[in-house]
């Protein structure tokens, strides 16, 4: 019961227990995508790449779907790139519609996204100094409040598109790659992250910011470079310069 009470506790406060380090006896992971049947109805996907070996530790990214989407949404960005890039990708499902900050506060969809980082922690050799929380739309806005909440587990956060943040009490400083489409009309530019990029500069996070001409939407080439900024040194270049860097 006490146990449950302290985890009950953190997820309220948004906080992750999970944590990295050797894996334990529990099993290789195969590589190729596998659901982790952790969730009797909205689950996880788990992505190993091609090339992921034991005796060198990959980079992982926690990636986080839009309202109303799936563990397949979610991880649709960068899927296809995962295996050039090296990266491991993990796919929660909400517990709702969409994550739980936006719908009152934090509790079951943090709880959730700790057992599956556990799940994988446990299993698999991963990057400790490589550890991005990412998301898109709905997903973005929770990657950004979870992430700032987590700075202390999570290397880097990348937002797709962007509503709004919500952290509770912030820890650590992970660099963040903002992108946003000048012609989004589900969360227009002006109001989101025209206004997060300069909240999150003057609060002293490094971020990379890209607009592009065009919807509600993540472009292939915004999805490379925030795989490659996060899996290379690129993250510690602050360039934060919202209407000078169109692409």
């Amino acid at each position: 019961m006490k146990g449950q009470r302290e985890v009950e506790s953190a997820s309220s406060r948004g906080r992750l227990r999970a944590r990295a380090g050797p894996p334990s006896s529990k099993g290789a992971v195969s590589r190729g995508l596998h659901p982790l049947r952790l969730g009797s109805t909205r689950d996880c996907l788990l992505y190993v790449p091609a090339g992921y070996e034991e005796i060198a530790p990959a980079p992982l990214a926690l990636t986080l779907h839009g309202a109303g989407g799936s563990a397949r949404s979610g991880i649709s960005h960068f899927l296809h790139l995962a295996d050039t890039a090296g990266v491991v990708l993990l796919a929660p499902e909400s517990r709702g519609r969409t994550w739980d900050v936006l719908a009152g506060g934090y509790g079951p969809d943090v709880e959730f996204i700790d057992r599956t980082l556990q799940w994988a922690f446990d299993r698999l050799a991963l990057d400790t100094r490589r550890l991005a929380i990412t998301g898109f739309s709905d997903g973005a806005s929770y990657a950004l409040s979870l992430g700032l909440t987590n700075g202390d587990l999570f290397t880097h956060v990348i937002a797709f598109s962007p509503g709004f943040m919500a952290p509770a009490r912030r820890r650590g400083k992970p660099p963040a790659f903002v992108s946003h489409g000048t012609d989004d009309k589900v969360l227009p530019i002006e109001r989101c992250s025209r206004r997060i990029v300069p909240q999150l500069g003057r609060a002293g996070y490094k971020v990379r910011y890209r607009e592009f001409d065009g919807p509600h939407t993540v472009p292939e080439s915004i999805a490379r470079e925030a795989l490659r900024w996060f899996s290379s040194d690129e993250a510690t270049k602050d360039v934060d310069a919202p209407k000078d860097n169109r692409m």
